[in-house]
């Protein structure tokens, strides 16, 4: 849409839900780009919980199967933003849908910025 800033094409993606439904049953190749901001740095002398970050795109939110796309990132100390992506391709049956996850496994709050994209093209059935 226009005052969103972003192309949009087909009836596959529900910008309500953020979830990509399959029309058709076919592969497809998805890709997601996060630009995170974390929003309060660890305070000195408390221990470290950890500063992995995963993005996945799960099939049907199931995240835990081979259905899915997975991209790990260490978190550097000392940055406020970061830019994580995760692409591949995916067999989608029809009705089928993907979405975005991420899996915050830093030392502080982070929150996913405007700017953010997700898509999904249809290779072939």
């Amino acid at each position: 849409p226009e005052r969103e800033r972003m192309f949009h094409r087909g009836s596959g993606l529900n910008l309500t839900s953020g979830q990509y439904l399959a029309p058709v049953a076919g592969y497809y190749t998805f890709t997601a780009t996060l630009h995170i901001v974390r929003r309060e740095q660890q305070r000195k002398g408390q221990p470290c919980r950890g500063n992995r970050l995963r993005v996945l795109i799960c099939v049907q939110s199931h995240c835990q199967h081979n259905s899915n796309l997975e991209t790990v990132s260490r978190l550097e100390s000392g940055g406020d933003l970061f830019t994580i992506s995760v692409t591949g391709v995916l067999y989608l049956q029809a009705g089928q849908y993907a979405s975005v996850f991420v899996d915050n496994a830093a030392d502080s709050p982070l929150t996913v910025q405007s700017g953010s994209d997700f898509s999904a093209i249809l290779l072939g059935v």
